[in-house]
């Protein structure tokens, strides 16, 4: 992971983001974080006059885009003194929609994970929606890993993560090397836990037991505990379990055959990201 994606939208969840991604160099291989705020302005502003019969000017855009960078430099400034030595902070202003900004950025800058407020105000003008409306639709988009924490989370040291898993499709849904870049230098103690509300684990269900003994071999290197929960309620059985075993961090997968699925049709991921008390890694 040498390159980490913080959107900014100046709200206290975005700020408590950033300064989580900052902490977590002390624990990473990050080289380079950048600060980016998206900011859209929608050519029919710049064209007609709105309500108040007053016009965009280009001067007011460029006031706006210069007092976004100073904040973005302000914010730089204070992560600094947070991060480990060496890693690089960089600050990006992108003239495009939140979404458009963050592929774009993603692909120009090698980006390998993004981390985004679960809650937040504005990034465009007034009265638009902000990251915490996104974070699914960033989340899709995405071609890394996200991590969303929540606004209240402090930054501790990451030794202990739950992987959610549905054991389906494993060999399909599990992006190995995607765990290997991120477990595989540290001492992180992983947990999968199978939230089995039908109770397939208790009958012996062959198709189950195969798809276990699949994750077992793909996991082995990481040395994982195995749990099994019943409860009708993906969202508090998971909660629960993490709360009761003192973890720092949930790794969920949003692949079509995780219980996580259909990440913009499902609420499951959305509750999950918006309930938790400690950051959800969403892997791709």
């Amino acid at each position: 992971m040498k390159t980490y994606l913080v959107p900014v939208d100046f709200s206290e969840a975005a700020f408590n983001a950033a300064d989580f991604a900052a902490q977590l160099s002390h624990q990473s291989d990050v080289k380079t974080i950048i600060l980016m705020n998206a900011y859209y302005i929608s050519p029919y502003e710049t064209m007609l006059p709105n309500a108040d019969m007053v016009m965009l000017r280009p001067q007011d855009i460029e006031e706006n885009a210069a007092d976004r960078i100073a904040q973005l430099e302000k914010l730089k400034r204070k992560l600094a003194k947070k991060v480990r030595a060496g890693v690089e902070i960089k600050v990006r202003l992108n003239l495009s929609h939140l979404l458009r900004a963050v592929v774009d950025v993603i692909t120009d800058e090698k980006v390998d994970m993004v981390f985004l407020g679960s809650i937040g105000n504005s990034t465009v003008r007034e009265g638009t929606v902000g990251i915490g409306d996104h974070v699914i639709k960033v989340s899709k988009a995405s071609v890394v890993p996200v991590m969303v924490v929540p606004p209240d989370y402090r930054y501790s040291l990451i030794d202990n993560a739950v992987l959610a898993c549905d054991f389906k499709k494993v060999k399909e849904s599990i992006p190995l090397g995607v765990l290997h870049k991120l477990l595989g230098k540290q001492a992180i103690k992983l947990q999968v836990l199978n939230v089995d509300a039908v109770g397939k684990h208790a009958v012996a269900d062959p198709e189950q037991l195969a798809e276990e003994g699949a994750l077992h071999g793909m996991l082995k290197g990481f040395h994982p505990q195995y749990y099994y929960i019943n409860n009708p309620d993906i969202i508090t059985g998971i909660l629960d379990f993490t709360a009761g075993h003192k973890a720092q961090m949930i790794i969920a997968l949003p692949h079509t055959y995780s219980f996580l699925q259909a990440l913009l049709h499902n609420s499951i991921s959305k509750q999950l990201a918006k309930n938790s008390t400690v950051p959800v890694l969403l892997l791709k």
